[in-house]
């Protein structure tokens, strides 16, 4: 009878993802700490950055968040003097985010850090892309849920 172990901790490809996640985090925070930006926080600015006029939903689908989770960190975005939070004309429900001048004025200090960190990862642009693609099949196949 073949006998069963099961695989180690370094085999383990949540293990890899996890620990990979947490050292990608740490790098950014003393990156963002002159911007007064967390790393959540910066995600949003990034998708703002890239599509101003998203309501708080439209966000939360974006960075693949619950509108709960996303609301706080545009709050503390808002009082940052970052954006604007104004109720959509189209749905009185909703809140479209728009950047103040300020948080537009970020995305220079926001390019210098993602630079930064792609120094940090001394990989090459084609490694990055195959990686990304990687992560996208692997996300895709793990589905929505």
């Amino acid at each position: 009878m073949e006998k069963c172990t099961p695989p180690t901790l370094d085999q383990h490809l949540c293990f890899k993802l996890y620990s990979t996640s947490l050292k990608m985090t740490q790098l950014y925070k003393p990156l963002l700490a002159p911007l007064n930006l967390t790393y959540p926080q910066y995600l949003v600015m990034v998708v703002l950055w890239e599509q101003e006029g998203l309501g708080i939903k439209g966000l939360a689908e974006r960075l693949q968040q619950d509108p709960g989770s996303i609301t706080p960190l545009v709050k503390r975005l808002e009082a940052e003097g970052y954006l604007l939070r104004e109720r959509d004309p189209a749905d009185e429900r909703n809140r479209v985010l728009t950047l103040t001048e300020q948080g537009r004025k970020l995305r220079a200090d926001g390019l210098k850090v993602s630079e930064k960190v792609a120094q940090a990862c001394a990989i090459t642009a084609g490694e990055v892309e195959r990686l990304a693609a990687g992560l996208d099949k692997l996300s895709r196949n793990l589905g929505d849920e």
